[in-house]
């Protein structure tokens, strides 16, 4: 349903749906962290039972990208990759009703030392983001060291979109548009780092096809156009949550050297290898319901 489906007033009963999530979201907000856990964990699980085309969608991609894995091992991947994702759930609640100075507490942060570095100099930066289950609680919390903007695609359910842009708006200087390539530069020109996550398929125009865990990928052009338009450096940023459940890592990696190189493919390749290693970490905490693969090179199959 696009925006112009929906009705002009927020009152109207289409929209109660909607605000019975963002009531459920500011309750499993201030939960117990226990019970949040075993929330996250019981809606992933019922995901995984009843969420049939989203858990094909996943069995594909980590039968695709994990080939080595044997049966047990790969059910059990997507078992848990649903679970995580039901965390995640949890974890946005958490990020977008809360305020993340609550959780400094269970932050471990590396790498910081890159990011200092590129501010001491004022220089502006593209930071490069992974879509992890974590990846607004991640923002949340990088925000308690760090200023950024962001890149977003805006939601389709006008009210969830308003929700979703105030939610985000304390731990970012600016929300930019998708599509907004020139504010996307103005914004880095200007000294500002902006987080971008390349990692999802927008299909044939927007992308070349590069190599993810071996599969020939959509993968989008902007990454290295941002970075050749502005000179400035594109630093990787990686977040999990950790084994203990309890305690969350943020990672700076040190700038990408001889970025862009001038050939749309090798760089596209190079930007999903740092997805890919930073994935490899905790796969089980990815976006694997995504349909990644999605755009075929011409001639080939769809794969879901």
């Amino acid at each position: 349903m696009s925006r112009k489906d929906y009705p002009d007033s927020f009152a109207h009963p289409r929209f109660w749906p909607t605000w019975l999530a963002i009531g459920a979201m500011h309750a499993a907000a201030r939960l117990p962290w226990r019970l949040k856990l075993w929330l996250g964990r019981a809606i992933g699980l019922a995901a995984w039972r009843l969420a049939r085309r989203r858990r094909h969608i996943t069995e594909t991609n980590l039968r695709l990208c994990f080939p080595e894995l044997e049966d047990d091992r790969h059910h059990r991947l997507v078992r848990e990759t649903f679970i995580a994702n039901g965390i995640g759930l949890i974890e946005t609640a958490t990020a977008w009703c809360r305020d993340p100075e609550h959780l400094r507490h269970r932050v471990i942060f590396k790498g910081q030392e890159h990011r200092a570095r590129l501010e001491a100099e004022g220089k502006g930066a593209l930071i490069l983001g992974v879509h992890f289950s974590t990846l607004d609680l991640g923002a949340a919390l990088h925000a308690l060291y760090f200023r950024a903007d962001a890149v977003q695609r805006p939601h389709d359910n006008p009210l969830f979109a308003r929700f979703m842009s105030r939610a985000r708006a304390p731990y970012f200087d600016a929300i930019l548009d998708r599509h907004d390539l020139r504010g996307v530069v103005r914004r880095i020109k200007a000294g500002h780092a902006v987080w971008y996550s390349p990692d999802q398929d927008f299909g044939r125009d927007a992308s070349v096809f590069a190599p993810f865990f071996g599969i020939q990928a959509a993968t989008v052009r902007m990454t290295a156009r941002i970075a050749r338009m502005t000179g400035a450096p594109v630093i990787p940023l990686i977040f999990h949550r950790n084994p203990d459940d309890r305690t969350y890592t943020l990672e700076y990696l040190p700038p990408l050297a001889d970025f862009p190189s001038g050939d749309e493919v090798a760089d596209a390749t190079r930007i999903n290898a740092v997805i890919e290693a930073a994935i490899r970490r905790h796969p089980e905490q990815y976006l694997w319901l995504h349909r990644r693969f999605k755009t075929r090179p011409r001639g080939e199959p769809k794969l879901y």
